[in-house]
């Protein structure tokens, strides 16, 4: 029998321990940037998927102000409708890849709408990415964020990064699954399910609004989503709020938090 202590510094796996223990915690975004700290030195980290029905699951950020969900709603509000950064280089095939993908994107390599609204807006100046594809053509990616005040992420770093891909996006998964009672963790599909309990009369455009509106979206970057006209849009959600007998987006919220608790 042989029995010795884990080397701490033999791999970056081993300092996620930390991390493993936070899953389904609130503390799992900013446990994951302080584990990363060594091996990927960034300060903010979001997961999202878009497609059909858009959602940020998580979003924390570690030493600056957290402006990740800002960044989300900025990038809702038009960007994502003509974003291809996280696509794969040859978009051409008709079925999703089943596998995982890294990607690593600079500011200035950002087209300029997108540059200007998310990375220039909040200090952003590197992300790097991993990236699964999902069944409607969206992706669902584990994102990390380097700020303007720190230094360039070395090819070390970033081929460190892409050896634990595969654990990132098993955590994040993971974490995700255990966090659904959280209303801040679930996704937009069981959201449009809470409303249907609320309103059955509800259409399923109704929904489409007012699940966006849930994720923070503006009316133009609703339109641009769904490809609507913003007179539309306005249009389903006066007639989803009248059916739900409210008139605003905080009283919409207010609806799904008492249903969550319910």
């Amino acid at each position: 029998m042989r029995s010795w202590k884990p080397d701490p510094a033999s791999t970056a796996g081993n300092a996620l321990a930390d991390t493993v223990f936070a899953l389904g915690e609130g503390r799992f975004g900013e446990t994951l940037l302080g584990d990363l700290r060594d091996t990927l030195p960034v300060n903010s980290v979001s997961v999202y998927r878009t497609g059909t029905l858009p959602a940020i699951f998580l979003s924390a950020s570690l030493g600056v102000p957290d402006t990740t969900r800002d960044c989300w709603r900025a990038y809702l509000s038009g960007p994502v409708a003509v974003d291809r950064t996280l696509r794969p280089a040859s978009d051409g095939a008709s079925a999703p890849e089943a596998g995982l993908r890294l990607c690593h994107i600079t500011a200035p390599e950002v087209p300029a709408e997108h540059r200007a609204k998310v990375y220039d807006a909040h200090g952003v100046a590197e992300r790097v990415s991993v990236v699964q594809e999902e069944s409607d053509r969206g992706i669902f990616a584990v994102n990390f964020y380097r700020h303007q005040h720190q230094r360039p992420l070395s090819d070390g770093q970033l081929a460190e990064f892409g050896r634990l891909g595969g654990l990132l996006m098993a955590l994040a998964r993971k974490h995700i699954a255990l966090a659904q009672g959280q209303p801040q963790l679930q996704p937009l599909a069981r959201m449009s399910d809470r409303l249907r309990l609320l309103q059955p009369d509800l259409t399923a455009r109704e929904i489409d609004v007012c699940v966006r509106l849930l994720q923070g979206m503006t009316q133009e970057g609703i339109a641009a989503d769904l490809g609507l006209g913003v007179p539309t849009v306005k249009t389903y959600r006066n007639r989803a709020f009248g059916r739900l007998g409210i008139h605003f987006r905080n009283e919409l919220f207010a609806l799904m938090l008492e249903r969550g608790a319910s």
